[in-house]
Formats: structure tokens, sequence, C-alpha cells
């Protein structure tokens, strides 16, 4: 504004007024940090100057740094000069959070948002500087100190004193040091830590946090970098068209896409919640690895969730539902490769049984006898055929069910859940027929997939073996909007009395 000769609008940094400037010996510039002058009387100082006129040049500027911190007071006492200011006045508000200046001193100044500087920008301008004082460093620890300056070029710059006084007279500023020197963890070490939460591998995941405090790093910066790499594995996950604004290395950029194609948005936006709480938890607090080591427990364990907020909930469920599906993948992969034998009395607990009436398929030829010979020479033990339950033995099965369905062994959690939400009863053929008043429920016994036909063939089993008959079993799905009392005979609540005829 002062320039003598401007070049398109920018100083050309020869003439009197500019070189006045570049050596901070203007009096036409005055410069107040808000920050320790905020008074009535510091900007009584500075009206008291806008009456005079510039010495040289054509303005005469006033630049108020971190404005936002001036008292209501001096906010007012400056407002009547910036609502009528001489024709060579002119005042730079700057301040970082403008949300916080009063409505009728926005309203009466112009006003340019400056944004953040990329990352590339910041390492760009890193790399000049350090060639300029000839200063070694690796490009990677460029980089990373360039990441770490926020959208700085000031605190990037600060940042590299710091690691350029500690590294003095080490050679070369590698990555590795420079990680040290700002108490920071590698990107290798977050994806570690990921993997062991998203495997719920617990002690994987403490052993992670032990070393990161045994070599020194600090916690709080641990949590914070934590929370950024997983902001980038969950706009990765979201969409694989953000990798280009992602301000990562390439090797790193691998590393997170993987991380992303093994999980779930809801899997990771729970772990941002629970360390965004940790941070705030840990910064003031004196037993900060304790309160870090529980939110990691935490999240290895999703039915310790104990948050209150209903969205938290909710990813809580989904994050235990995901956990119980891929047990059950695991299982079914076994299942298909052989791993289960047996009847459900005399195998694995968790195993499928054969059906009533139908023997497992032998490795070996059958015999004249019709009985399956094993690989080893040995002849399978088939299951007894059991006689077919009587009307009122099913009642009995009916009124058991409870008890039939909590004893279901822990490998079939998912196919309790689904039968305690349905209800047992008696149809007109006197077999046991269970009732279900969810959809999503009932089309895993109802439907025509393998799997229903594999939870039918083992309830069916289950509940013989248990009851030592034959229980043939019928499946229903309530109508929409009806109600089981309506419809069927709730057994479990009939009266069950022994009656004597005299």
């Amino acid at each position: 504004m002062n320039c003598e000769h401007p070049v398109d609008g920018s100083p050309c940094g020869e003439c009197a007024s500019c070189r006045a400037i570049a050596e901070d010996a203007s009096l036409n510039v005055v410069e107040m940090d808000a920050a320790s002058h905020n008074g009535v009387d510091d900007i009584r100082g500075i009206i008291d100057q806008v009456a005079y006129s510039p010495t040289q040049g054509r303005y005469r500027v006033f630049i108020i740094d971190e404005v936002h911190m001036l008292s209501t007071a001096a906010f007012n006492a400056l407002l009547k000069t910036l609502e009528e200011p001489p024709a060579y006045a002119i005042f730079i508000l700057a301040t970082t959070e403008p949300n916080k200046l009063p409505l009728t001193i926005l309203s009466r100044c112009q006003r340019y948002d400056f944004g953040r500087l990329s990352v590339k920008t910041i390492a760009d301008r890193l790399r000049y500087v350090a060639q300029k004082e000839g200063l070694k460093a690796e490009d990677k620890a460029l980089r990373y100190i360039a990441s770490a300056a926020d959208g700085s070029m000031r605190d990037g710059l600060s940042l590299l004193d710091q690691c350029n006084a500690f590294s003095y007279g080490e050679g070369e500023l590698t990555y590795d040091r420079t990680l040290e020197i700002l108490g920071a963890v590698d990107t290798r070490v977050f994806s570690s830590m990921y993997r062991c939460i998203h495997k719920a591998d617990v002690r994987g995941a403490l052993k992670i946090l032990d070393d990161i405090l045994v070599g020194g790093r600090e916690l709080v910066q641990f949590v914070t970098d934590y929370i950024g790499y997983l902001r980038n594995v969950m706009l990765l996950r979201a969409s694989e068209e953000t990798a280009d604004s992602l301000d990562v290395s390439s090797d790193n950029l691998e590393l997170i896409r993987e991380d992303a194609q093994m999980s779930e948005t809801e899997e990771i936006i729970r772990e941002i919640e629970v360390f965004s709480r940790l941070t705030e938890q840990i910064r003031y607090s004196s037993n900060r690895r304790i309160l870090t080591e529980t939110a990691i427990i935490r999240l290895c364990e999703p039915s310790m969730n104990v948050s209150r907020d209903t969205e938290g909930e909710i990813l809580s469920l989904q994050e235990r539902v995901r956990v119980l599906e891929e047990r059950l993948v695991e299982q079914e992969k076994l299942l298909q490769q052989g791993a289960f034998s047996g009847s459900y009395a005399g195998g694995n607990a968790g195993a499928v049984p054969a059906s009533p009436g139908r023997a497992r398929p032998s490795a070996g030829a059958d015999d004249a006898s019709g009985e399956g010979t094993a690989q080893n020479g040995t002849v399978p033990k088939r299951r007894p055929v059991l006689p077919d339950a009587i009307p009122e033995e099913v009642q009995q099965v009916a009124r058991r069910w409870g008890s039939l369905v909590a004893n279901i062994p822990p490998e079939r959690h998912l196919m309790k859940i689904y039968l305690l939400g349905a209800k047992p009863t008696v149809d007109e053929n006197g077999q046991l027929l269970i009732v279900f008043e969810n959809y999503v429920y009932a089309v895993h016994f109802t439907g025509s997939s393998q799997e229903a036909q594999q939870y039918r063939e083992y309830l069916e089993n289950y509940i013989s073996t248990a009851v030592g008959r034959h229980v043939h079993i019928g499946y229903k799905e309530l109508d929409n909007g009806a109600k089981f009392s309506d419809n069927y005979v709730d057994i479990q609540k009939s009266v069950n009395m022994k009656i004597e005829q005299e």
C-alpha cells in the first residue's frame, strides 16, 4: 500500500518506503500484540497516533495481532475510530479466532480468510531453509515435521529449529531422530496398534503401548497422532477417491489402505470417539497410562462399552455383532473343512450333528451291511435312531424351552440370540412349532439358504438328543402386526397339573 513503484500489485522492495518497512524502521507502520496489550489504555495509545498523518508514503497502517484478546472495553474504545477512520489510516486486525470478535467490529471490517498450507508446500519451504542453513535432513524427516506443523509455516520452522538444536553435531537429521526429538511414533506402530484392536488382541495392543512408553514417547502426542491415523483410515474406507487428499507418503498410503479394507466404518468411528474422549481425560490426569490401557481394553472388548450416548451404544452393538459374525464365519469354514465330526452327544459341543435317520457319509466305501468304514479301518459309531415324541412330550419340550435354549453351546451364540426371540407352541399335528415375531430372526430358520438348513438340522438334533425323543420342529413367522397370544397357545404359561379321576 505504501510502495512507490508497485509491480502487478506487489511491492517492488527497492523504494525507500519498502526498505524502511522491511527494516522495521517505518513510522507509518505500527504493530501491537493484543495478547499482552489488551486494555483500554493500549487502544487509546493507538487512537492518539491515528490523529497524525503519514510522514512518508500514502497510508498509516495499524496492525493489531491476536485482536480477539482485547477486552470488551477496549473493543468499545476502538469502535468509534473504526466507524470513521481518517482517509490515510488503515487497520489490519489479525486473529485465529474470528468468532470471538464482537459483531459490531466484524460488520465494519473486510474479512480475508487464509487457509492452511499443504504438507508439500511446508516441506518444500523447510527443504529450502535447510539448504540455506547448511542443515542435512532426510526428506522423510522434513515431511513429518511439515505434517506435525498442521498447516502452519511458522510452527513448521519452529519444529525444524528445535530438531536442529537437539541433533546439532550428529550429522544428518534422520526420520527416527526426528520422531525421538518430537516424542512421536512411526506410522507402522499405529498400523500395528490398529490391527491388534481389530483382532481383539489385548496382549499385543498393551505390549505396543508399553514399548511406546518405555521408549520415552509422549502419551498425549501418541493418542493425538493415532486419531489422525484413524481419520485417514476412515476417509479411505469411505471412498478410495480421498487418497489424493491425504498428505501421506506412498508407503504409508498403502499401509492405510490395507487397514481400511479390513475394517468397517462403524468400527473406525467407534475407535475415534473412544480416543477423542481419552484425549480430554489424560491431558490433565496423573493416571494417563491407566486411562489409555482402559480405553484399549474397552475397544478390544465391545461388550464392555459403557457409553450413555445413543449413537455410541449403537456403534458398540454393531461392533459386537461384527465380532460374532467373524467368529461364525470361522466356525463355518472349519465345518466345511470337516473339522467337526460325530454326533452332538459324543462329538464337539459346537458341531452340527447328523440329521435323524441319516448317517454321515464316511471317507471309505460302504461295506455289505451298509455301514461306512473310515480310512483307518474303524467303523464309525452311528447315531441311534430315536422314537418320535408324542404330543405330551412335545408340550414338555415347549415348557422347557427357556432352559434348552440357554444350554445351547457358546459356539452357537448367534442361534441362541435368534431363538431367545421366538416362542414355542404345539401345532394341530402335535409337533413342536417355533413362532418368530421378528422377520430378521425368522429368515435364519425359514429360509432356503444353506445356513437356514444347517440351523434347522442342528436345532432338531440338539433338542432330540436333549430329551431322548425325535422331535419334529416346524417354523412360522407371525404376520406383520399380529400377536402370538391371539393365534397360538402359549404352552409356557398354560396350567400344568396332575388330574385324578374319582
